[in-house]
């Protein structure tokens, strides 16, 4: 049988001689009655404020739980990252070696090409030089001929001193090498 504060105030006790005092009884079972009553009162507010507490609790828990799992997911997130980083950086790395390889490579290229041109602008320097010498060398020999058939004309119809002669060879003499320095 379950106490209440009800049943405590109901309860009847059967009547004897010797008995104790009805009126003590009736009275110490009405305080127990009312004490029994705030006990279950104050149980009853205590059962509440321990729902209370235990849906708070779990509230908590929750929360915490949801916590965890996202500094779990920052926490994987982070790493990811890193490592993410880390091979766009080793990617960017080898790309800038390619390139600066690839740079270097037409560089190579470009001086070489630049060596070739001006080997063969040199070695059509020298065929032009040697074309220009040989033209003034024959427009020399030509020169030198027809002032000698001028002066074979000339010797036929006058006569030249010897000085005259002399003058006239002096005057061609032509310096092939120095016009050709003056050319280039």
């Amino acid at each position: 049988m379950k106490f209440s504060p009800l049943n405590i105030k109901a309860q009847q006790f059967t009547k004897s001689i010797r008995g104790y005092n009805i009126d003590e009884i009736h009275a110490f079972l009405e305080k127990l009655a009312d004490e029994f009553e705030s006990s279950n009162s104050e149980n009853d507010s205590l059962k509440k404020e321990l729902d209370k507490a235990k849906d708070k609790l779990n509230e908590y828990r929750t929360i915490e739980k949801k916590l965890q799992d996202t500094l779990q997911n920052a926490n994987e997130s982070s790493s990811k990252m890193v490592v993410s980083a880390r091979k766009q950086t080793s990617l960017m790395i080898k790309e800038a070696e390619m390139k600066a390889t690839q740079i270097v490579e037409n560089a190579r290229e470009d001086a070489n090409r630049i060596r070739n041109a001006v080997v063969t602008l040199k070695e059509e320097r020298n065929v032009i030089i040697a074309r220009i010498k040989a033209m003034i060398s024959a427009q020399s020999g030509l020169l030198e001929m027809k002032l000698e058939n001028i002066e074979k004309n000339k010797n036929q119809t006058k006569k030249y001193t010897e000085s005259e002669r002399h003058t006239g060879k002096e005057k061609l003499d032509i310096n092939i090498e120095e016009i050709i320095g003056k050319l280039i």
